[in-house]
């Protein structure tokens, strides 16, 4: 199980690197990532959360284990609004608004292309493993007044995990 980083680590603002190739080592973090993601009794959990710099996530919302290496949403429809929370901002749950479906491509652990078309919870955690991979939290997703009030909260958080990524 690797350490999650937390809010304030500047890995989880950058926008990961896309992935050359499924090679051993990259299986080995999918590998690492879903240990971490059950273990810390999440939904789904991307790479840059771990220290990674690679567009890699995982998700799993009680319908198996789902990888994805470069995601890249192709369409979306509807919109609606969900509390979310976040390992790498433990304690804070939002409300935030989503696409209510989405269609998105990518590679599967093997390296075969996949397309999926997910809606509910699994639309959500896909959407915001996504905005991780893009450097995005939730934060950003609520307005300003929210993110005022959680400010004394995510200056705790702030600075407790510095380190430089992992590139792969």
């Amino acid at each position: 199980m690797r350490e999650i980083k937390i809010y304030g680590d500047p890995i989880l603002r950058e926008k990961t690197c896309l992935v050359r190739e499924i090679t051993p080592r990259t299986k080995e973090l999918i590998k690492d990532m879903a240990e971490t993601m059950y273990g810390s009794k999440g939904v789904g959990l991307a790479a840059n959360q771990i220290g990674v710099d690679a567009q890699i996530m995982t998700v799993d919302v009680g319908r198996g284990l789902l990888v994805l290496v470069n995601p890249r949403v192709l369409s979306s429809f509807g919109e609606e609004s969900a509390e979310e929370g976040c390992l790498s901002l433990p304690d804070i749950r939002v409300g935030v608004r989503r696409a209510a479906k989405v269609k998105v491509e990518g590679l599967n652990e093997e390296g075969k292309e996949v397309e999926i078309e997910a809606e509910g919870l699994l639309a959500r955690a896909i959407q915001h493993e996504i905005d991780h991979l893009n450097g995005i939290l939730i934060t950003d997703r609520i307005s300003l007044a929210r993110r005022h009030l959680l400010s004394s909260h995510l200056k705790k958080l702030e600075g407790s995990s510095k380190s430089l990524p992992e590139r792969r």
